[in-house]
């Protein structure tokens, strides 16, 4: 009886933490920012639409700008559908709350999955746990990619160990949710036909296993799977515009192509601007350990080493395990373009949140005296303080979290990415709307930003008093503006650390535990901006004293400073051009164009020696700036005599690292004729360059195109 009545009283809270804490999160979701990724995801969930109610064909277009036909995206489409059936003006509330319920789906199926192998308690523990993973949560209020596919995951893996342990009996209901659970899967990303590899996998080692159980029962069970995948499958195809032209052929070149449309960004790591497609092999993991609750990391250790006193339920384990482990080895093994942390990387989560929930709820179960069951609770309560209070004092930047092992964000500030995805927009444009001084002409006030979009969506039922517009952080004295906003991201990290960041005429800081992660600017002076109207009108005298007046008030103002030191480099004064560029690089030392400016200044000063050892810092520094490979290798081509080997290294960088353009491929067909070949044959030695850095890069279809010019070339075919 005793054990009934603590079974209910389980399962009782169990439930009751579900339902207090979808609302919760409904509620929550409404206060968060907008990602930097909706408004694109926005504008092709609109052709979507058109798709199938006006014929129209530009969700099905692949362009080299334009590789969303490649996403299903069906949460998002689902969205639009909602806010034009129901005339709701606020989208992005809509498509919170929408992406806030699957991140609760997600949180519910992990539960649910642990409570399917341990029972109540573990499935409450399990519970717990994803609730107090805040960067889960953050990402549930806005990121509807990765929540999503993440909730999808979970939810197929549930139903393929529902419909395995069925076996011999074949549950209709059950089939009927798998196969939805996996159309819903295929339809978010095609990333989701790694799932049908694991029913395979899963079913075959269940098959093994249950051998002679389930001998009599093997192709009743294959054509149940079979049918269940295909059935997934044309669901899919069917809320898809680009699987729907072509079925297979579109399918298969979308999983094909991904990859080579996956965008390369600079972001913070280990305290350095690195390019997201050179990343270390370790980024994901160790992203994943500095960022997720250290309840999660021992629960997870714990039931490692509790694996032995529950080998009776090890087919279970193996599937929670290998649903989460193999997915970031292949990501480590492939070294795979990733960034902005591990979202990419968060359809693992809520299984591995699952092995965690286990592992406590093993441990409470093995150990007999009730003192211990007692500390273990505790323990798994201490554990779990420090990422709820973060949650708490932060909301809605829970995704910034950094957990002890990672040194909390303070730790962090300036070594890793923070608002990455710029939630804090909204609360900056909120505090403009409240806080900002009418101009004397009572004409519209100019607030600028790196994300015009995001703030413009926020003025947007304010136009009659703002006015937006695009500035970038290290160009804003080129722009006229009232207020900008600018996140740390994009921020040169040693700014971060040294203290000149943010700069002097900050009005408004929006912090995470005394952290800024983004900033409000106040226009107090307009000289370097009015420099540039001079400057375009030719009036360099002008444009001189005006830069000098911006200077004098904030001698940090890097805008000014670059523009002044490009008119004395214009007006062959290297000399006083260094001494402007050296005062900015004694606080941000690794600006690209900072550093650019100074190489050039050192070759006017006859000094090309130190010219290139400052375009190789530049290189290490950033090895795609394309404008320290084109320096260096002009420099050595200007030689005597010309250093045509070192000319030809620097643009072989080049081409490396696709920053080539026309001018690069002329100039090496210009060296290869020093060398001594024929305009043919140096033609031909271009080609077979080309076409080996693109049959290495596995662009079979480019590097196929050069080898076709080589066999024209030599009069083939």
């Amino acid at each position: 009886m005793n054990k009934i009545k603590e079974l209910l009283n389980w399962k009782g809270a169990f439930c009751l933490l579900a339902a207090v804490s979808l609302i919760v999160m409904l509620i929550l979701s409404q206060q968060a920012g907008i990602s930097g990724d909706e408004f694109f995801h926005t504008e092709h969930s609109e052709n979507v639409l058109k798709y199938y109610t006006d014929n129209d064909t530009t969700a099905t277009a692949v362009t080299p700008n334009y590789n969303l036909p490649y996403y299903g995206q069906s949460p998002d489409t689902f969205s639009a559908i909602v806010y034009h059936v129901f005339g709701i003006e606020d989208i992005m509330a809509v498509r919170h709350f929408i992406n806030s319920f699957l991140g609760w789906v997600a949180i519910l199926f992990a539960a649910l999955l642990a409570k399917k192998v341990g029972g109540w308690r573990a499935g409450l523990l399990t519970m717990i746990l994803m609730l107090v993973s805040p960067r889960f949560i953050g990402h549930s209020f806005n990121n509807m990619k990765d929540v999503p596919f993440a909730a999808a995951t979970i939810m197929t893996i549930y139903y393929i160990i529902s419909f395995l342990q069925n076996l011999p009996t074949i549950k209709k209901s059950t089939a009927i949710k798998l196969a939805l659970s996996l159309a819903f899967a295929l339809s978010v990303r095609i990333g989701g036909l790694l799932l049908i590899a694991f029913f395979g996998l899963f079913a075959l080692v269940y098959y093994i296993w249950q051998y002679k159980t389930l001998k009599p029962y093997f192709f009743k069970t294959l054509c149940w799977s079979l049918g269940i995948v295909i059935t997934g499958y044309i669901l899919m195809v069917l809320v898809w515009p680009f699987a729907m032209e072509s079925p297979i052929a579109n399918v298969k070149e979308s999983f094909a192509n991904m990859s080579k449309f996956a965008t390369s960004l600079r972001q913070v790591f280990e305290g350095k601007m690195v390019w997201s497609d050179s990343l270390p092999y370790y980024y994901t993991p160790k992203f994943i350990l500095m960022t997720i609750p250290s309840a999660v990391i021992a629960g997870i250790v714990v039931s490692i080493a509790l694996l032995r006193k529950n080998k009776k339920q090890w087919f279970y384990y193996f599937v929670l395990f290998f649903a989460f482990v193999f997915p970031v080895f292949w990501i480590v093994i492939n070294k795979a373009n990733v960034y902005g942390g591990w979202r990419h990387s968060m359809f693992v989560y809520p299984a591995m949140v699952a092995c965690a929930g286990l592992g406590f709820d093993s441990l409470i179960r093995i150990i007999k005296n009730k003192y211990g069951k007692y500390a273990t609770a505790i323990a798994f309560c201490v554990l779990c303080i420090h990422p709820l209070a973060f949650s708490i004092r932060n909301h809605p930047y829970e995704v910034t979290y950094f957990n002890e092992l990672g040194g909390g964000i303070k730790n962090a500030y300036g070594k890793y990415e923070l608002d990455y995805y710029f939630h804090s927009i909204r609360q900056a444009c909120d505090w403009i709307k409240a806080n900002a001084v009418k101009k004397p002409d009572n004409s519209k006030i100019i607030v600028a930003s790196w994300l015009p979009k995001p703030v413009s969506y926020y003025f947007r039922n304010d136009t009659s008093e703002f006015a937006t517009t695009f500035v970038r952080y290290y160009e804003r004295g080129d722009t006229d503006w009232d207020y900008a906003i600018f996140v740390t991201t994009g921020i040169n990290p040693e700014q971060l650390r040294n203290g000149s960041y943010p700069p002097k005429n900050t009005v408004h800081r929006i912090e995470v535990d005394g952290v800024p992660i983004c900033v409000v600017l106040k226009r107090e002076d307009k000289n370097d901006y009015l420099a540039k109207l001079e400057l375009d009108k030719g009036n360099i005298p002008a444009a001189i004293e005006l830069n000098k007046k911006a200077l004098r008030y904030d001698n940090r103002n890097e805008s000014a400073a670059y523009s002044l030191a490009q008119i004395y480099l214009q007006q062959n004064l290297p000399d006083s051009s260094l001494a402007i560029l050296n005062s900015i690089l004694e606080y941000n030392p690794l600006s690209d164009r900072i550093n650019y400016l100074k190489a050039y200044c050192l070759l006017l000063k006859d000094q090309p020696n130190e010219a290139i050892a400052l375009c190789d810092k530049l290189i290490a520094n950033n090895p795609k700036n394309n404008t320290a490979y084109s320096l260096a290798a002009n420099i050595k081509l200007r030689q005597q005599p010309p250093d045509l080997a070192g000319a030809e290294g620097y643009l072989m960088g080049l081409i490396s690292t696709e920053r080539f353009d026309n001018s690069t491929l002329e100039q090496l067909i210009s060296i290869y004729r020093a060398y001594g070949l024929d305009e043919r044959n140096a033609a031909v030695k271009l080609y077979s360059v080309l076409e080996k850095h693109f049959r290495d890069k596995g662009d079979e279809e480019t590097a196929d195109m050069y080898e076709g010019y080589i066999r024209r070339a030599y009069g083939g075919n």
